[in-house]
């Protein structure tokens, strides 16, 4: 079984969603942060995943979505935990006392080995590290510059030095509802021995069996966005899914 982890991504203390991680490409919902996690809680989600896009562009996490992320934490028990601007630890402090039950590191575990390792020592369980990939390639800084440095690289580099946790995102399958790299995800899950959490382009039921069939036994579960707010599939589907026999399906031994 994965983990269904529903996304909630802000600008502006908005709930929006950014096509493959360009700003220019925004698309803006209705509901209020707040709404948006009581709604997903209400379905059975425990985690829910939230992203200060924002504070991942300027590199610290910014005031309107810290006001809706204390929001969230007091519309709903579910645990969440957020991205996005986390550079250090007064920024990570910010975010979990705002009601975050952990934090993302993303830009400072690619560039700041020191900041990566005083808060992986201090914070432990309460710090996942988010690598997000184009074309193999790390992103950095909200998807805006890319290193020359794979994944996995990065990967067995945080884990050496204490990382407990991974999210995997292949930015050109973010938003685009098209499935998972799958392929791209069993590579990076064979880099670590640790829970790996996938995120980007799931859209479907099938795009989930397809994940669980993977067979891998350290993917954990599953962040779905874009799919789930446009009404392309729906959280108990997915969660279904999730729960199947993992190797049940040709779809992922093919992949």
């Amino acid at each position: 079984m994965i983990q269904i982890i529903p996304a909630i991504d802000l600008r502006d203390g908005a709930v929006v969603r950014l096509i493959q991680g360009d700003y220019a490409r925004q698309v803006s919902y209705s509901w209020t942060p707040a709404d948006a996690a009581r709604h997903w809680r209400d379905l059975g989600a425990e985690l829910i995943h939230v992203v200060d896009l924002d504070g991942a562009r300027l590199g610290e996490p910014q005031g309107s979505s810290l006001r809706a992320l204390e929001a969230i934490a007091g519309a709903t028990d579910a645990a969440i935990e957020w991205g996005g601007g986390i550079r250090n630890a007064a920024s990570a402090r910010r975010a979990l006392d705002a009601g975050a039950a952990r934090v993302v590191l993303g830009t400072a575990a690619a560039c700041d080995d020191d900041a990566a390792t005083a808060m992986l020592t201090d914070l432990a369980e309460r710090v996942v590290i988010g690598i997000d990939a184009r074309d193999g390639r790390v992103a950095i800084k909200g998807w805006t510059q890319v290193l020359d440095m794979t994944a996995e690289d990065l990967a067995r580099r945080m884990r050496t030095m204490g990382a407990r946790r991974f999210i995997y995102t292949d930015i050109a399958q973010d938003g685009m509802l098209t499935g998972p790299n799958l392929a791209a995800l069993r590579t990076f899950c064979a880099a670590v021995d640790a829970p790996v959490i996938a995120s980007g382009g799931v859209a479907s039921a099938s795009h989930i069996t397809g994940l669980v069939a993977l067979g891998v036994p350290n993917l954990e579960g599953a962040i779905v966005g874009k799919a789930l707010y446009d009404g392309a599939t729906d959280y108990a589907g997915l969660d279904a899914a999730a729960r199947a026999p993992q190797g049940s399906s040709q779809e992922g031994r093919n992949a």
